[in-house]
């Protein structure tokens, strides 16, 4: 029986209903991950430091469809909630064409800055030649990583969150046959990587295209529309937690990679590209979670009902909570061999990873339930406190951390800078939603 925002969500309803975006970003996550798994080991070490040091920039700007995406199913979701369908499908056709369009004004003008970017991150000879040669296909791409983004905030939101999951899949297992033979068996290296990286992204977006633009059984359906200027600037105002949260997050990546470099040259940001691809498998659990249980908050708040919108945190704190327990653990145990598939061939790096894999992954006991406190706000409609808590968590406190804990801890200062900032942000959560308890009577 499928399962409907509507329903009461046990704790086994909701692990079924948010199982499929859990996978799915997993999947997601996992674009990047393949890529630096294939260039660390068939192309180099060099090839391997660039795509990690331009990542970053390429992130923010795809980071614009999860804006949409979430701050949009809200919307939708809570005009679902109204009971109006006609009036949803209208605000959800404006935000697949709104990410198509904006998409392709921002990769145009994103890779005409490329180089200047790619040269103010630090890279220079090889290393920027290489940077640009990946960025400028990636970015060639970017309305398609955009559109994907947006699709899997409402594959969910249409309840049809399983079918969301196949179309991740598909783009993910895409991403690694290609990598395996653009990079492993035909020699075009780092640009190969790109090339299987864009064209995966374009199956995640082109796939939902077809499905919502042709009669289907879910509640959502792409067609006519009007510019609903407020409806657009709410959505994104809704979702700019998320978006402020994967610039910040990007950002503050570039002062890592800025201090590693200080401190332990190419290394240094290698380590630290071997640490992030994993940990955004991890993240991603977390993301996938909340992507998937915000529709169900933004429903129940809409439709006025405060009893199952009390349920419905309550286990989604306790079910966090656990997940960041088990996670920590996790990485703190599967470091070295986690570490070894990316950097086995150089001893030296492996133990730098190593260690700073470690220390890293007490993060993860904050980082589940700091990501669902920003959602939850994001489908309450209150993108004011999503941001602040995604501000703080992803910028401000890390901004702090990596760079004041070098300076008396050198190195691992820089590991141990996130799991300060992380802690911090947990704080912020609990008072967030301490708050405002009374406002949205949960």
């Amino acid at each position: 029986m499928r399962i409907q925002l509507s329903d009461h969500f046990t704790y086994s309803k909701l692990l079924r209903f948010t199982l499929p975006s859990m996978i799915m970003m997993v999947f997601t996550s996992i674009y990047g991950v393949v890529d630096g798994v294939f260039v660390s080991n068939f192309v180099g070490k060099t090839p391997f430091a660039a795509l990690n040091l331009i990542y970053p920039y390429l992130m923010i700007l795809g980071a614009v469809g999860f804006m949409i995406g979430t701050g949009g199913s809200a919307v939708v979701s809570m005009t679902l909630g109204r009971g109006d369908k006609a009036l949803a499908n209208r605000y959800f056709s404006l935000m697949v064409y709104a990410a198509a369009i904006g998409g392709a004004v921002v990769s145009l003008l994103a890779m005409l800055a490329l180089p200047w970017v790619a040269a103010r991150l630090g890279a220079e000879g090889q290393m920027l030649e290489d940077c640009i040669l990946y960025g400028r296909i990636i970015l060639a791409f970017n309305p398609c990583f955009m559109l994907q983004n947006v699709f899997q905030s409402f594959f969910v939101t249409a309840e049809k969150p399983k079918l969301g999951l196949y179309v991740t899949v598909g783009a993910g297992l895409t991403n690694m046959v290609l990598d395996a033979l653009l990079v492993g068996v035909f020699p075009l290296g780092l640009a190969g990587a790109a090339l299987a990286t864009g064209i995966s992204q374009a199956v995640g977006a082109l796939v939902p295209i077809f499905y919502f633009a042709r009669k289907n059984d879910s509640i959502l359906r792409l067609g006519p529309t009007g510019f609903y200027g407020a409806v657009l600037l709410k959505a994104c105002g809704n979702g700019s937690s998320e978006l402020l949260s994967n610039i910040c997050s990007s950002m503050v990546s570039m002062l890592y990679n800025f201090q590693l470099m200080r401190l332990a040259g190419e290394d240094g940001v290698a380590a630290y590209g071997v640490i992030m691809y994993v940990s955004f498998i991890f993240a991603a659990i977390s993301i996938g979670y909340a992507v998937g249980s915000a529709p169900v908050v933004g429903f129940h708040y809409g439709a006025e009902n405060s009893g199952e919108l009390k349920s419905l945190l309550g286990k989604s704190v306790r079910l966090t909570a656990g997940a960041g327990i088990a996670m920590a653990v996790l990485a703190a145990v599967l470091s070295a061999p986690l570490s070894k598939i990316f950097v086995s061939y150089d001893q030296e790096l492996l133990e730098m990873t190593v260690r700073g894999f470690r220390v890293y992954a007490f993060s993860f006991l904050f980082v589940s339930f700091n990501i669902f406190a920003s959602s939850f706000f994001t489908a309450l409609g209150n993108g004011g406190v999503s941001a602040l808590i995604s501000a703080l968590r992803t910028l401000v406190f890390q901004c702090v951390g990596v760079l004041i804990l070098p300076i008396l801890l050198e190195l691992d200062g820089v590991w141990l800078a996130v799991v300060a900032a992380e802690a911090a942000a947990c704080a912020v959560s609990v008072l967030a939603l301490v708050i405002n308890r009374k406002v949205y009577r949960y």
